[in-house]
């Protein structure tokens, strides 16, 4: 990036406010340039096509495909894309699955303003950039007794992770297909997936496996 070019970002989170106050911060710093915002996952890759950003600031959860598959389908239809994960959730198994889908960074919405501002100019320069708050969290993690579950927690696909943790937390079916705009039997289907791949059989278990993981606080 050279000292005249201006990033351009794709700012991608399903409530306006949030946008509205991204774009504020962003748009205050001098080396950031013209910025989109989107509301949902699904509309991502198309726009990511017509605009070519520098950066697109990703938001996880999100009605419909959410954050982890939008990354994943972008980074399949451009691998150089760059990806900041901008995310009010700070568990190490998220920044995990987040850089695994292919995002570049990651930042807790909890930081403080000019970390995001930090994290974008450092993605845009071609450089992994993960909240230092969250290093401990990760290593924690890969030090730990609990490599079985990462490991089986693996066999998800992103949309199946984003079910998962919302079953892990207490919604039901019908609640999960709501949020995520899709149909009960879909989400039921899913369910069934998901149990059998993780070889558990109630959402007691399914919870226990994100309590393990740092998902959700016992």
């Amino acid at each position: 990036m050279t000292n005249e070019h201006k990033i351009s970002v794709l700012l991608v989170d399903d409530h306006a406010v949030v946008r509205a106050g991204f774009r504020m911060l962003l748009a205050s710093q001098p080396f950031i340039g013209d910025i989109t915002d989107l509301n949902q996952g699904e509309l991502v890759s198309q726009e990511y096509e017509r605009l070519q950003p520098d950066v697109v600031v990703m938001d996880l959860s999100m009605p419909g495909i959410g954050g982890l598959e939008a990354i994943r389908r972008l980074h399949k239809q451009d691998p150089k894309a760059v990806v900041l994960v901008y995310s009010i959730h700070d568990e190490a198994i998220y920044v995990e699955r987040a850089l695994e889908a292919g995002a570049m960074g990651y930042v807790s919405k909890n930081s403080a303003a000019e970390v995001l501002a930090e994290a974008v100019k450092t993605v845009a320069d071609g450089k992994r950039y993960i909240e230092e708050q969250l290093m401990p969290e990760i290593d924690d993690v890969r030090h730990n007794d609990i490599e079985h579950y990462r490991q089986v927690l693996d066999l998800l696909s992103p949309r199946e992770f984003d079910v998962f943790c919302r079953l892990a937390k207490g919604m039901n079916a019908h609640e999960v297909a709501a949020d995520m705009h899709l149909g009960y039997k879909t989400i039921a289907n899913y369910n069934t997936q998901i149990k059998n791949k993780l070889r558990v059989n109630t959402a007691a278990d399914l919870a226990n496996i994100a309590v393990v993981l740092g998902i959700i606080k016992p």
